[in-house]
């Protein structure tokens, strides 16, 4: 099971100060700034994902690439801009679920290959056309006539990029994207697909799905499916039903989870083989815009949270693993959140944090070089290294899953 991840120009700068909290002066980022291959010992992916919409913008408007970025990962090829070591593939697509509010794709298929072949990637996946519904037993006549008609639509797109493809003699390797709307029509996609000629097979809009949905739709699927055809699920990761993905056929996946936790969720911010753990939050009382707003507006003293700021960041990085020095992490916590008058409490969950110290005894070179810092919950350069760590519990866990496959265990 391969692991793509979606590029969306997450870097990190190796020379960022912790303790000032502050970049280097002739930071340079495309330049300077690393990508989670470079900052770990080992890629924690055997690709990435890179979508023309990103890229290039959609109808909902620009992309994340700067217009000089974007020129020059035309001008470099995507392979030299990503500075990608061997054996990770680049895997290109369009980003469909920009535009998935229009009729029709603004996207051709030939605009598509275009992309593709100018910036050197090693395959591509057609153009496609997001289907937003599920009906589990439902037939074609029962459902919204737009469901149908886009998974048509998408078979259509698919058959033409195939055939540019061919016309061309391209070196991108094609990726059929199939959509639907229940088990069978996803089968049916699978089916028409392979009869094109595609031996990989991306399936698309799964993303809302429930898992035992989506094992229904592989199940259904492996009645159709030949040997030599790949799957890969764009966008899911269901790491605990891996195993049941790949007995039915799945083969790649790809999914920013493991990485937008580390700041995007509640709870399950710094993974480990066995748990995810809180962060530590210690927002930035001249970086924060939430705190910023609060200082602004007369709620919270300036001059007590930066003190407070700074106590507590003094107890985190002194912190050894004893009750002693934990109590008084969390007390300098608890000072800072009374200060800042948060809303809500996180110190037994940081109690929990603390008191199993995974960065202590964790192999990645992130949290050997970094420690406690990366389970500080604070700005993007610890928040977006965390979620590098987590990629790389990620590319751990698929590592034991592909060997208890292969021995039987």
């Amino acid at each position: 099971m391969k692991f793509y991840f979606p590029d969306s120009q997450d870097l990190v700068s190796p020379m960022y100060d912790f303790i000032r909290d502050e970049y280097p002066p002739h930071r340079v980022r495309q330049r300077d700034d690393r990508y989670a291959h470079e900052v770990l010992n080992e890629p924690p992916y055997h690709g990435i994902l890179v979508s023309k919409s990103i890229v290039d913008g959609s109808i909902k408007g620009a992309g994340k690439y700067s217009t000089a970025q974007r020129e020059r990962l035309h001008r470099m090829g995507v392979h030299r801009f990503f500075r990608l070591p061997s054996g990770v593939e680049a895997l290109g697509d369009n980003g469909a679920f920009n535009y998935v509010e229009e009729v029709v794709p603004p996207v051709t298929p030939a605009q598509t290959l275009d992309f593709y072949e100018e910036c050197g990637f090693d395959a591509g996946v057609s153009t496609d056309h997001v289907v937003f519904g599920y009906e589990g037993g439902g037939s074609a006549a029962n459902v919204d006539p737009n469901w149908e008609e886009r998974r048509k639509l998408t078979l259509r797109l698919a058959e033409e990029f195939l055939a540019l493809s061919r016309e061309r003699a391209s070196r991108v390797d094609p990726v059929g994207a199939a959509q639907g709307w229940s088990p069978e029509s996803y089968a049916d996609s699978v089916r028409s697909l392979q009869d094109l000629g595609y031996r990989r097979i991306a399936l698309g809009g799964m993303v809302p799905l429930k898992t035992p949905q989506i094992l229904a739709c592989l199940t259904e699927i492996g009645n159709v499916l030949k040997r030599d055809t790949q799957l890969h699920l764009l966008g899911i990761t269901r790491v605990e039903s891996m195993d049941d993905f790949a007995d039915l056929g799945v083969t790649s996946f790809d999914s920013t989870s493991a990485f937008r936790q580390a700041f995007m969720d509640d709870r399950s911010n710094y993974h480990t083989p066995e748990r995810a753990y809180v962060a530590l939050r210690v927002p930035q009382v001249d970086g924060n815009p939430t705190l910023k707003r609060a200082v602004l507006a007369g709620n919270v003293s300036q001059r007590e949270a930066i003190a407070a700021e700074r106590e507590v960041l003094k107890a985190l990085r002194a912190y050894d693993g004893n009750p002693a020095s934990r109590r008084a992490c969390l007390d300098r916590l608890s000072d800072y959140e009374a200060i800042c008058h948060t809303k809500k409490s996180y110190l037994a969950a940081y109690e929990e944090t603390l008191g199993a110290a995974p960065w202590m005894r964790c192999p990645c070179k992130i949290c050997a070089d970094h420690g406690i810092e990366i389970a500080i919950f604070r700005g993007t350069e610890r928040n977006k290294r965390r979620g590098f760590h987590n990629m790389s519990v990620l590319a751990a866990k698929m590592m034991r899953l592909k060997t208890h496959r292969r021995t039987g265990g």
